[in-house]
């Protein structure tokens, strides 16, 4: 089966979206277009990666078809493999740079969603609806009883919290990306994923579906909570700007919020608004970019180095922070926050490192690597 370049292309743009939250200025110091963009990918760009991992992992385990049998059962321990390297890679991530890196989150939502891997779309887009409706109030009722003195005693017996500062419970509950609200994400993407997205009758209900999603969310969500509905949590400072990754204070679950904040839905609040928006989003730019690579082959050719950089997401992930810490050993950091030069320089960079990197090879470095370390799972009987 070829390649889905519209997908890879969505996901390159996701990586772009990360790089403008971890380098650019802050949505503080923009107005005009740079501040709508500032604020799309405050959140959005973060979601749409997450709703693509899931993608990607049906891809491992069949993807129209789920695999059976002794195929089955491979992939699934491919897809543990893959997990338990994510968790680690995210765990030393956060140890040698700080704050809160999303792989060591993605590992956990692999794992969780294993025993979904051989159902259905219309099956897990309801699990993912349902997940949506319900786990932010769970998350809101859970607050009270993890107060701070509950997260300390847990963290003092918790190895991967000794290690890194993000710990079980901020993989699950409290982190920047915590699963309980996160998982509809990645259940959303598995579910895009068993779909026929070369179909034009599933183009157009999935771009109608997703921008359905967007309006009702928001739309609610405006005229629930008022003009502050929609308040990124950037709007109040550089949520990551500059640092290259979330800081460890963000965690979604806090003591004493108010239940008004559920009716919001700005970026990383976590509430049923935010989650259906964002979804909606994620599906909108997905459809939109595999449409645009399937009827404009003049607009595919000239994203060829673009989409590059999709099909080696984790390297080009990965590979910001490293740059970002050696420029910054060099003294020659980010710059001024109120310059986008950086972040233009960083997405150039991916841009003809991808380029170059795939004319002589399939996969990108830690694609490779996270391929090979995959291997064993063939010995599965």
């Amino acid at each position: 089966m070829g390649r889905l370049v519209g997908v890879d292309l969505a996901r390159a743009l996701a990586v772009f979206g990360m790089y403008v939250v971890h380098v650019g200025p802050p949505l503080s110091t923009t107005d005009g277009v740079a501040s709508w963009v500032r604020y799309m990918a405050d959140g959005h760009s973060s979601v749409l990666f997450a709703t693509l991992a899931g993608f990607s992992l049906m891809l491992i385990a069949g993807r129209r078809e789920p695999k059976t049998g002794l195929a089955g059962r491979q992939a699934k321990a491919r897809i543990a493999i893959r997990a338990f390297v994510l968790l680690a890679l995210g765990t030393v991530m956060a140890m040698e740079y700080g704050g809160v890196i999303i792989l060591g989150f993605y590992g956990v939502y692999f794992l969780l969603a294993l025993p979904l891997v051989r159902l259905r779309a219309r099956t897990l887009a309801i699990i993912a609806a349902a997940l949506a409706l319900v786990t932010p109030q769970l998350s809101f009722a859970l607050s009270p009883l993890l107060t701070q003195q509950v997260q300390q005693s847990i963290n003092a017996y918790d190895p991967l919290h000794r290690l890194s500062d993000v710990g079980v419970l901020d993989l699950l509950f409290t982190g920047f990306y915590p699963t309980i609200t996160w998982i509809p994400f990645l259940i959303a993407g598995m579910a895009l994923a068993r779909l026929d997205l070369s179909q034009t009758a599933v183009q157009w209900r999935l771009a109608a579906l997703g921008a359905a999603l967007t309006v009702a969310a928001y739309g609610m969500s405006l005229l629930l909570a008022g003009k502050d509905a929609l308040r990124s949590t950037a709007e109040d400072g550089p949520s990551s700007g500059g640092s290259g990754s979330m800081p460890l204070d963000s965690g979604s679950l806090e003591p004493h919020i108010p239940a008004s904040s559920l009716f919001t839905a700005g970026p990383h609040s976590g509430t049923t608004f935010d989650i259906i928006g964002s979804v909606g989003v994620a599906i909108f730019m997905i459809v939109g970019a595999t449409v645009a690579m399937d009827r404009l082959p003049r607009l595919r050719r000239l994203a060829n180095p673009v989409v590059a950089v999709g099909t080696m997401s984790l390297t080009a992930y990965v590979g910001h922070f490293v740059v970002q810490s050696w420029l910054s050993e060099l003294g020659v950091g980010p710059g001024t926050e109120q310059s986008w030069v950086p972040l233009l320089m960083f997405i150039l960079g991916a841009i003809v490192f991808a380029a170059v990197w795939s004319r002589f090879f399939r996969r990108g470095p830690l694609e490779y690597l996270l391929n090979a370390a995959t291997k064993p799972a063939k010995y599965i009987r």
